[in-house]
């Protein structure tokens, strides 16, 4: 039967240890959006350098590759952080996870900010590969802490603050990038080390900020404290609802073993969510909105555009817009049919712009159409596919198998992050202005499999969405498939016997 919940507060306790959270998010756009600004000043300091050392200029094939190795190796620095969420979140907790991580964020900033003075581009890739990461294991513990302090009607919504901080941060990024502020040849170190700036507010912020009631109660057996900060959290002393709630699933988690990462893929009664979660987060990556951003200063530049930079700008503030749009909406409309509607506009949106790009040279005023095609992709995007993924997974997992699904999320996530990052150009080159009906057909190839596979999980709890699952891997019908007491046991299935 659904849990009742009684009316709360968005209190100030709630809405600091999202904030403090949501920190680790900006941090992971400022890094994704940082290095593309800076680019020719960044390749005049490489030559230098290389000329310094081996008294002649760099080949260009040299200065490519290490341009190249300097952009990605913060992809592969995410997908080793992301896979390592579990280790930490089980043994530290979800609050002490993101504060430790900040550690990473200040042995990057160093890199990063001395590299010119060192003359050294190798601490550059090392700065780069270190804030990758830490932005792989903010993408895990952000959204899983802020999935268990926050209330279940108010979930996605304050899910959504992991992606409008991510936003945010390419936004600024964008802005202190230009030549004017720190995109130039002085600063460029200070606009890649001003990563210590939100590392130390974190680390005062954080402390500041109540453990998850989740990780006390169920990882830690703590009752009275995992009450007392409930009612911090909720404004209220009666927080029996969400008590009940915690320990129906401590209960499932006194039957379940400890899930791994091999257990979560071996397992049928994972099968199903773990399938939605990493799928969700390839219509993520896979969509098409990074070769979007790659591709739009040239549409600019063929809009006769004079600043294309700032038209690009322009196009991070109708990201952060959307984001704030889709924050607002999505505890209305629900999870799926927004991620759908987001899915299929990019699609409409990809469409439009293929066909502008197209006609660019033979029709003057496509070029306009692409720029509303752009920003509508872009808008379209932070609706449903940014979103969304990033707070589902906490959503689809309850307390045991979370940290291990988190882990394989973001290692889908940032996989096709990477590929997508060092396919895209190669791909361009072979389809030119067409490029765009690949991503059209994988977005609705994900449209299909969010209609007949992803469920609404709005307003519903945790261990009400777990138990779903449960119910279908246990046998809903003929020939589904048969587990014993003791799989379903071990596997928190205690509601399937």
């Amino acid at each position: 039967r659904p849990l009742r919940f009684k009316p709360f507060s968005v209190t100030f306790t709630l809405m600091l240890s999202v904030g403090a959270a949501v920190i680790g998010s900006l941090q992971f756009g400022y890094n994704t959006g940082v290095i593309n600004a800076p680019q020719k000043v960044i390749e005049k300091y490489i030559n230098e350098t290389w000329f310094q050392r081996y008294q002649e200029q760099i080949s260009e094939s040299s200065l490519t590759a290490i341009w190249s190795v300097s952009v990605a190796i913060f992809s592969v620095g995410g997908i080793f952080g992301s896979f390592s969420v579990g280790l930490f979140v089980n043994r530290f907790g979800r609050r002490n996870s993101m504060l430790m991580a900040n550690i990473l964020a200040f042995i990057a900033a160093t890199l990063m900010g001395f590299s010119k003075m060192a003359g050294s581009w190798e601490m550059l890739i090392t700065g780069r590969f270190v804030v990758g990461l830490y932005s792989g294991l903010s993408t895990g513990f952000v959204p899983m802490y802020v999935g268990e302090v926050s209330p279940t009607a108010l979930r996605g919504a304050l899910g959504t603050f992991h992606q409008l901080g991510i936003v945010v941060g390419i936004l600024v990024a964008q802005v202190f990038g230009l030549e004017a502020i720190m995109g130039n040849d002085d600063l460029w170190p200070l606009l890649l080390g001003f990563t210590f700036i939100p590392a130390v507010a974190q680390c005062i912020l954080l402390p500041l900020c109540p453990k998850s009631p989740r990780f006390l109660l169920i990882n830690k057996n703590e009752e009275n404290k995992a009450k007392a900060v409930l009612k911090k959290l909720r404004g209220t002393s009666d927080v029996s609802s969400d008590m009940q709630e915690m320990k129906e699933e401590s209960r499932q988690m006194m039957r379940e073993k400890k899930v791994t990462i091999f257990e979560l893929f071996r397992s049928p009664l994972y099968r199903q969510p773990l399938l939605i979660a990493v799928v969700l987060q390839l219509s993520q990556q896979l969509s098409g909105i990074n070769a979007v951003f790659y591709y739009s200063t040239r549409i600019f530049e063929n809009a006769g555009v004079q600043q294309p930079v700032y038209a690009t700008i322009g196009a991070g503030v109708v990201n952060t817009a959307f984001t704030v749009v889709s924050l607002f909406v999505v505890e209305r409309a629900g999870r799926r049919s927004l991620h759908m509607l987001g899915l299929l506009g990019m699609a409409g949106s990809a469409v439009l712009m293929t066909i502008a790009v197209a006609l660019l040279e033979k029709v003057k005023w496509m070029s306009y159409l692409s720029i509303v095609a752009i920003f509508g992709f872009v808008a379209f995007f932070e609706i449903g596919p940014g979103p969304i993924p990033w707070f589902i997974v906490a959503e689809l997992f309850s307390q045991g198998p979370r940290p291990a699904a988190f882990a394989v999320a973001g290692f889908s996530n940032w996989t096709a992050n990477f590929i997508v990052g060092m396919s895209f150009q190669y791909i361009e080159v072979k389809c030119g202005a067409y490029v765009f009906i690949i991503f059209t057909v994988l977005l609705l190839g994900f449209f299909v499999f969010t209609f007949f596979k992803v469920p609404e999980t709005k307003g519903r709890t945790f261990d009400e969405i777990a138990a779903a699952f449960r119910q279908t891997a246990g046998g809903g019908g003929g020939g589904a498939a048969k587990h014993s007491p003791e799989e379903l046991n071990s596997l928190g299935a205690d509601s399937q016997l």
